[in-house]
């Protein structure tokens, strides 16, 4: 989310609730697996080619 959205009236006062940031990329697979795609990314930068994961630029 751009903002969190808000959370629902009481829940702030329950003792059972536990809120934490997302972390569902968070597993030593899915963090090996970044980290590849970074090498990957350069490597192909050097070679001249396009990255394969290249994120589009958005108007200011």
């Amino acid at each position: 989310y751009e903002d969190e959205p808000e959370l629902t009236e009481g829940m702030r006062e329950l003792d059972n609730l536990m809120i934490l940031p997302h972390i569902g990329s968070a597993s030593f697979e899915t963090r090996d697996k970044m980290a590849l795609l970074v090498a990957d990314n350069i490597l192909d930068a050097l070679e001249g080619k396009t990255p394969r994961s290249l994120v589009p630029s958005y108007p200011k």
